[in-house]
Formats: structure tokens, sequence, C-alpha cells
């Protein structure tokens, strides 16, 4: 039957009234209104007024989640308004035309400096790097620098020496590192080399990464700020361990840091912590400039020591500014709006407002931890120390329900918590994880708590956890 239709004969042969409120805003017909919904999964036969095309989409979109009560998420979800007016002037520019937005390019090849000098290069002025959609394909860019470094050094091995014709190289990682790695890895062919958790260590270990390393190790991944539960990798015993292999054997092995959300904490907040260019070994470092960057989705950074480490066929030259300058990345057109927006929250923050965002994100973090450990029902895992995030699972006496639960009732008030299992080896252990970010506030983080507070006397009444399906309550995927 059609939608309200208008002026239908009623039974008794009367003309029925076209209505005056339709849920199908049509604005070249306010009265009648849209007779039946466009096709949803087809190109409509023709056009529709845009306030009528808007509004559909709008409604449709109210079913989504809050983004400011996404804990599952790293992504930024509030900038200053200004910020927002500049991303939207800026969302037309495509950043690969750099001839055609040089003033683009140039807010883009400062955020590098300022990076560089941020992350300790010998020397900022000659450090190279880019602009990214984001980690993954900052971490695609770094692996592949990797691999056709290794395969320069394979191709001077003289014959007779260990590297075998043929061999295939590999990577040495956790196992909690971030799907991206798993994905170069697969479309560049190499071998993952991973390192499992075990026991109360969730990320990885710096003697179990060197004995993976043999002479086809194009290099070893450190995390800071592991996604799981939000610890930093020791990234100078890393380096310490691939010294003495070193030493014993005479393997080079390098290292890149992924810092997607650590690297723009660790250089406020840690400033005594060594990870970064500070270590000779660490080649090349990114980060994801839309998390604690504090840009929105999307922009990431990569960055390598000097030019030594990222082999020159890999990059491309175009004009600028009557110039020359390199390019070295997998997308091609993308907008400059992010890369703006950027350069943007650097010149408004600085050092120290960039140390006092994040360290209010870090004091709520250890602060909502606190009260959740309070309640009983929970034991924490981390505590927001490092990065603003905390895993936590049920205490070793609770029986009645699991972390599924809890992240299926929280998501029922509004709340994106996710529950999710550990990789190989820690398998029993089943967490909830919540990220502090910009914008969740001390006020915010009193309504979860106080959220968690009055669904728990329900749960602790269960006679045992419900077992629903787990994909609902989850709201996370490694």
């Amino acid at each position: 039957m059609p939608l309200h239709r208008g002026a239908e004969e009623r039974e008794d042969s009367e003309p029925r009234p076209r209505l005056s409120v339709n849920p199908f805003y049509d604005a070249a017909d306010p009265v009648g209104g849209m007779e039946s919904a466009p096709p949803r999964h087809r190109l409509p036969d023709g056009p529709v007024p845009p306030a009528t095309a808007y509004q559909l989409v709008h409604d449709e979109l109210m079913l989504d989640g809050n983004s400011r009560l996404n804990l599952a998420t790293f992504v930024t979800t509030w900038m200053e308004p200004q910020a927002g007016a500049l991303m939207s002037e800026c969302r037309d520019k495509n950043m690969i035309d750099k001839d055609e937005y040089p003033r683009t390019a140039e807010l883009e090849r400062r955020c590098v400096a300022m990076l560089a000098e941020l992350w300790n290069a010998p020397d900022p002025a000659t450090a190279v790097g880019c602009s990214t959609t984001g980690s993954s394909e900052a971490c695609m860019l770094a692996g592949m620098a990797l691999k056709r470094r290794w395969a320069k050094r394979a191709a001077t091995r003289k014959e007779g020496d260990r590297y075998p014709g043929g061999a295939r190289p590999n990577l040495v990682m956790g196992v909690n590192v971030q799907v991206c790695w798993e994905k170069f890895c697969n479309f560049w062919e190499v071998e993952a080399r991973q390192v499992p958790m075990e026991g109360d260590r969730f990320h990885l270990d710096p003697q179990a990464a060197a004995e993976l390393c043999d002479e086809n190790t194009i290099g070893v991944v450190a995390v800071l700020g592991s996604t799981f539960d939000g610890s930093y990798e020791p990234v100078a015993e890393i380096c310490a361990a691939l010294d003495s292999l070193q030493e014993r054997t005479g393997l080079d092995v390098p290292v890149h840091v992924d810092g997607a959300s650590g690297a723009m904490v660790a250089p406020f907040l840690d400033e005594d912590l060594v990870w970064d260019f500070r270590l000779p070994r660490v080649a090349s470092i990114n980060t994801s400039g839309h998390k604690y960057g504090l840009v929105y989705p999307g922009v990431g950074w990569a960055l390598w020591r000097s030019p030594a480490e990222l082999p020159e066929e890999l990059v491309f030259r175009v004009d600028y500014l009557g110039g020359d300058m390199a390019t070295f990345a997998l997308n091609f057109s993308r907008p400059g709006a992010q890369v703006v927006a950027q350069y943007y929250t650097f010149l408004r923050l600085g050092r120290d407002g960039y140390r006092a965002v994040q360290q209010t994100s870090r004091d709520v973090a250890r602060g909502l931890a606190k009260r959740i450990e309070a309640t009983g029902d929970f034991q924490l895992l981390t505590h927001g120390n490092e990065l603003p995030v905390f895993a936590f699972t049920t205490a070793p006496g609770v029986r009645n329900f699991d972390v599924f639960d809890v992240s299926r009732r929280l998501r029922e008030s509004g709340w994106l918590v996710p529950a999710y299992t550990f990789p190989e080896n820690r398998q029993d252990l089943s967490v909830l994880r919540v990220v502090c970010r910009n914008g969740f506030s001390a006020d915010l983080a009193a309504l979860l708590t106080e959220s968690l507070e009055q669904l728990l006397p329900e749960l602790r009444r269960q006679s045992h956890p419900t077992r629903q399906d787990r994909a609902v309550a989850t709201a996370f995927h490694h």
C-alpha cells in the first residue's frame, strides 16, 4: 500500500484529505509530500529537492551512536569551531595538487618539520616525512621502506653468505599490533613473526623479539601505546636487545615505532622516556593526527630519521613553487582539510597546550579507572598511566556476569565500551577498554560511572553470564 497517498477514496466514497504532516519531507509539495520512499539500493529515477535528500539522510543517521560517547575509538570526536571552519574552507582542495595549492603544501611541510623536532630527529631540517590518510597508510609506507632497504642489503651479499636465494623477508612484532601490520605483511609478501602474549605481559618482549630476527628480518615494529590495554612497549629495551644481537651476529635490524597514539602523548607527558629518534636504531615513526594529534579523521604522519632511511626510488618528485618537492604516498587524491586542521592545532596549542590537553585526558582516565575498581566488581589490567586508556576485567570472584554483559548493558544507555578477548596465549582473558580523548570530560566520566553503578545490581542478581551475541556487545574489532 502506498505511504500517505493523498485524496484516496474512502469506503464511503468521500475524498481523503491530504496529510499536512508527512515523514517524507518534500519542499516542492509541502502539503502532500512524497508518496513513497526513494529506493535504497539503486539510483532513484529522478532528483529530489536538496532539503528532502538532506532530511532523509539526516533522519537515518540519527540511529548511529553518539560519537562523544564512543569509548571504543581512539579517533578525535571534538574540535574547536574555528578548526571546523578551516576544514570546511579547505575540503575542496586536493592535497596532491601541490602546485595549485602551494600554501596547503607548505603547511604540510611545516607539520613534518614540527614532528621531526618533537621526536628529536638528529637534524629536523633534513628529516623526511609526509602526511597520510591515517596510521594505516603510514605503516604501509614505513614497511615498504624497510623491505626495500632489506632487499638492497640482500643484493650486496656475496655468494656463500647466510642469505639464501629466494628467501622470504620477515617482520617481527607483538601479537598485539594493529591489523594494518598484518595487512602489510599479506599485501607485500612479508612473513609476520609475532611474539605471543605471556602471563601478565600483553605486548612485545625485547628478548623474544631479538630471538625471532635473522638475516631476512626487515625490521622490528615497536608499538607506543597498545590498542589492547593502552600500555607502551619498551622501545629502548627492544633497541638494546637488537644492539646485543648485532654485537653477537652482525645483524643490523632497524626499528619502526608505531606511535599511532603514543607519539602524540609521550613527548608532552613522558619527556624522560626515550623512545624516538634519540635511539639510533629507530629508523621511522608514524602517528595518527586524527587520534591524540587532536584532528578529525583522517590524517596520519610518517617520518624517517634522514633521507638515508627512505630509499630514493620510492620517492616521486613534483613541481612546487618553481622548485622540487618529494612525495611518497599510496593514495593520490585526498582532501587537504585535515592537514590544514593539523597545522591549526599545532599553532593553536603549542607544547604547553598539548601538554594540558593530554594531561587532562590522562587524569580523567586515572580517576575513572579508580572509581571502576572501587565498585569491587572489576580488576584493572592498566590504569591509564601511559595512554589515557585503561583495560579491566571482572574481579576473580564475579561469576554472575562477564565483560560482554557489561558492554551490552552500557550500550543500552548510549555508551559504547568495547569488550573483547585477548589473542593467542591469553584467550582466557576477556576485558573492557575505555579510551579517554579530548572532549571526554570529568563530567562525562562521572556519568559513565553512574550508568555502570545503576546496572550493577541487576547484573549481580543474574545466575550466570547471559552469553548473548558477542558481536553485538563488543563494538570493537582490533
